[in-house]
């Protein structure tokens, strides 16, 4: 059991962090303001290869393994949690096509992505059908070589920006779950609207919108894999993106915790540091034993996906405690900080902000508890 990184990742994490420190940072609260996501940073992370982090390198991709996206990931969070999602979207977005695409698939549509700047959405919500997939109401009906899509997806990061998304659709509604399919959709393509851009409380340098499809003809060649192969591809897909959101989590926390300890040290009161109180120093202790703990969960998940070894209970347990530990730690870092951690003078109130988000997106976090509990009882009923 070795619990260290390869020399290779440790300047991985060091050349993400200075991206961080550098590109991401100084912008951060400008782009939370205008709620927007920015470009020129998104620029420089495509030119890095952060865009396209899960893209394998035949295909002209960065190739990361799911433990150098865990690092990575941690030190994006730390940067903004905004410009993170937005960045590790574009993973999630295209691991159907890497997990299930056929060659032709593969250079067809992934190989534009690691020449220019291009981002992609994953289609899977709906109003309606958020943890329960088996209620989407998007279908695909087969028409001649191709498919006709209506239907609508809803909180889709990515949506306003991408040029290419993979939806999920019924093709077969009287199975359900097992009746859907994923398609690889141009967002150009007749017939596809995107709606406004969502006014959110945290994340706010990403993008995130509705996306409206009306009679949209995609070609057959676009199904990934099969018909009806849809559900298990959106779940192993989000069993590898997992890790990457708790590691997100745990870089929030981290910078929260970060700036804590700082005011703590230097804020007197009472003729001495703050910190030096035994409940201040507990909140501090209690901070970096969770990130710590978190940060283990999130590394054995993406070892374990490295290795091809089930982790469906593992990323899943990672994504809930690295979540948790982010509103908790977050939530300490204002109290910490007092009146000027409610302040947008002070960076905390955006992390805490920003952590609830991690506890909602990319199944909530009773959701997860529900996969862990389908692992732990079998084929006992759970719910």
């Amino acid at each position: 059991m070795d619990f260290s990184l390869s020399d290779e990742q440790l300047e991985l994490k060091e050349l993400t962090h200075q991206f961080a420190k550098n590109e991401m940072r100084p912008v951060a609260n400008e782009y939370d303001e205008k709620n927007e996501c920015p470009m020129g940073v998104m620029k420089k992370a495509s030119e890095i290869g952060f865009l396209t982090s899960g893209v394998p390198v035949e295909y002209g991709g960065t190739g990361f393994s799911n433990l150098d996206n865990a690092v990575v990931c941690e030190e994006l969070g730390w940067g903004c949690a905004g410009m993170f999602t937005s960045i590790m979207a574009n993973t999630l977005a295209l691991t159907p096509i890497v997990l299930y695409g056929t060659d032709e698939q593969k250079k067809e549509f992934l190989t534009p992505f690691t020449q220019e700047m291009s981002f992609a959405c994953f289609g899977l919500t709906e109003r309606e059908a958020g943890s329960d997939n088996s209620m989407i109401t998007t279908t695909a009906v087969k028409d001649g070589d191709n498919y006709v899509l209506n239907g609508s997806k809803t909180f889709i990061t990515n949506a306003g920006i991408a040029r290419l998304g993979v939806i999920f659709a019924s093709t077969d509604k009287t199975r359900g779950a097992r009746g859907m399919t994923a398609f690889i959709v141009p967002m150009d393509l007749p017939g596809v609207t995107i709606g406004k851009h969502e006014n959110k409380m945290g994340h706010r340098a990403s993008n995130t919108a509705e996306i409206y499809l009306e009679d949209v003809k995609v070609p057959a060649k676009n199904v990934i894999r099969r018909e009806g192969l849809g559900f298990i591809i959106a779940m192993k897909t989000l069993d590898l993106a997992r890790p990457a959101v708790g590691a997100g989590a745990i870089g929030v926390a981290r910078a929260a915790y970060e700036e804590a300890l700082k005011y703590g040290q230097s804020r007197v009161q009472f003729g001495k540091p703050i910190a030096l109180f035994q409940h201040n120093s507990f909140k501090l202790v209690d901070m970096i034993t969770d990130i710590d703990a978190a940060r283990l969960l999130v590394y054995r998940s993406a070892w374990m996906l490295d290795n091809k070894i089930k982790a469906s209970k593992e990323s899943a347990m990672a994504k809930v405690v690295a979540a948790d530990v982010a509103m908790r730690v977050t939530t300490e870092a204002v109290q910490i900080l007092g009146g000027y951690g409610y302040m947008k003078e002070y960076p905390v109130e955006k992390m805490m902000r920003d952590a609830k988000l991690f506890q909602i997106y990319e199944g909530t976090n009773e959701i997860q508890k529900h996969v862990i509990s389908l692992e732990i009882l079998g084929t006992l009923k759970a719910i």
